[in-house]
């Protein structure tokens, strides 16, 4: 089963960017769609974005709104998710997974420890 190490998160101001990154070991990364979740206090995990194993196919929540990018390197077995105009609403903890299919995100069963994002006003 594959392992999975998040980091970039931290504290920035609102409209500031921020790009988290995930490593992935223990397996073959290419055999998975990957995505990012994120939860914050009191809410359940909410689907951010993901990525299908090649052709690097993309698919986002709807409140993304275009300001997360998603984006895989297979090489260094890493995924990335690019966050611009960062808003209060976005502070959670954000997590990376690895699945079968990159859509509908419904079937990642391996998990990061997560990474905490905080955004201030």
């Amino acid at each position: 089963q594959v392992q999975l190490v998040e980091s970039g998160g931290t504290l920035v101001q609102a409209g500031e960017s921020l790009r988290l990154s995930c490593v992935a070991s223990g397996g073959i990364s290419t055999w998975y769609a990957m995505g990012w979740f994120r939860q914050a206090p009191g809410n359940e995990r909410e689907f951010v974005a993901s990525i299908s194993q090649e052709s690097g196919r993309t698919y986002y929540g709807e409140f993304v709104k275009g300001r997360f990018t998603i984006s895989r390197d297979n090489a260094k077995n890493t995924v990335y998710l690019q966050m611009n105009s960062l808003e209060p609403e976005d502070t959670a903890v954000y997590y990376c997974a690895a699945g079968a299919s990159y859509y509908p995100p419904a079937d990642f069963d391996s998990w990061g420890q997560g990474t905490q994002v905080t955004v201030s006003s």
